[in-house]
């Protein structure tokens, strides 16, 4: 299954495919390129959406952004009713790394004149003092961690691969459940690093495994965040697996596994 296919079909990922919406940010955001600060301002304003290439995002007045690091794009300037710039200070240039809307539509109307960046072209953004990674943090979504007595086990290719009666349940809004174990509960003999890294704003920068059952490999299908961010200590060095790609049993019931965009085997 494609990504695409995913994306629109009737899963439980759709519920993010909302807005677009934009309103007013009480943050204090910054955006940081060749090591120096080239957008700060206490009056951004948030842009939430979801879908394909489309997260939470922040727009600037330009009174608060450095202009003179923007030049007209050489990937051409204009496209339709978009101006892009190309970001530039010192020897380091994004491409396209900066845009306006010209003539935003009837739902955008707030965002026009203002400046946004590309997120992961850029070297930092912050919040506050707080650098966040990936996206714009979404003040109306939720992450709760509960600890739990339910009975949790994991089964690939016929074999446990945890088990636990100990687990932490990790509710994130519109997400599935995510059930975080114990590593003295899973069997780590079976899983081998990966090296792969990823990033979220809410939860801070995982590591993954894959586990191997004879010749099976099951590709980056468990992470872990071995320091996540202040708001999340609780999952600190706890596993969990992609519930899109094995059995998971919950108190003796097999759970279906949730269509997302993590369906898809490996990243």
């Amino acid at each position: 299954m494609s990504l695409p296919s995913i994306i629109n079909s009737s899963s439980i990922y759709t519920k993010y495919l909302t807005g677009p919406v934009v309103e007013p940010s009480p943050r204090w955001v910054r955006v940081k390129f060749g090591g120096e600060i080239i957008a700060d301002s206490k009056q951004a304003w948030l842009l939430r959406q979801y879908g394909p290439d489309r997260m939470p995002t922040y727009y600037f007045p330009q009174a608060d952004v450095r202009t003179v690091a923007l030049r007209p794009s050489s990937g051409g300037s204009q496209t339709g009713e978009t101006q892009y710039w190309d970001v530039k200070v010192g020897d380091r240039i994004a491409e396209k790394g900066a845009w306006t809307y010209l003539e935003p539509p009837p739902e955008l109307a707030a965002l026009k004149g203002y400046i946004s960046f590309k997120w992961g072209a850029m070297e930092a953004w912050y919040e506050e003092e707080e650098e966040v990674f990936v996206h714009a943090r979404d003040p109306y979504k939720r992450v709760d961690v509960m600890p739990s007595s339910r009975h949790v086990r994991v089964v690939i290719a016929g074999e446990t691969v945890a088990e636990t009666r100990r687990p932490y349940l990790l509710f994130e809004t519109s997400l599935p459940t995510r059930y975080y174990l114990p590593r003295e509960d899973v069997r780590m003999d079976l899983l081998e690093p990966t090296g792969l890294k990823t990033r979220c704003p809410y939860k801070g920068i995982a590591s993954y495994w894959s586990v191997k059952i004879g010749d099976q490999v099951s590709k980056n299908v468990v992470w872990s965040y071995p320091e996540p961010i202040s708001e999340n200590p609780r999952i600190k060095n706890l596993m969990c697996f992609f519930n899109e790609r094995v059995d998971l049993y919950v108190d003796g019931e097999l759970q279906p596994r949730p269509l997302t965009p993590w369906s898809i085997n490996g990243r």
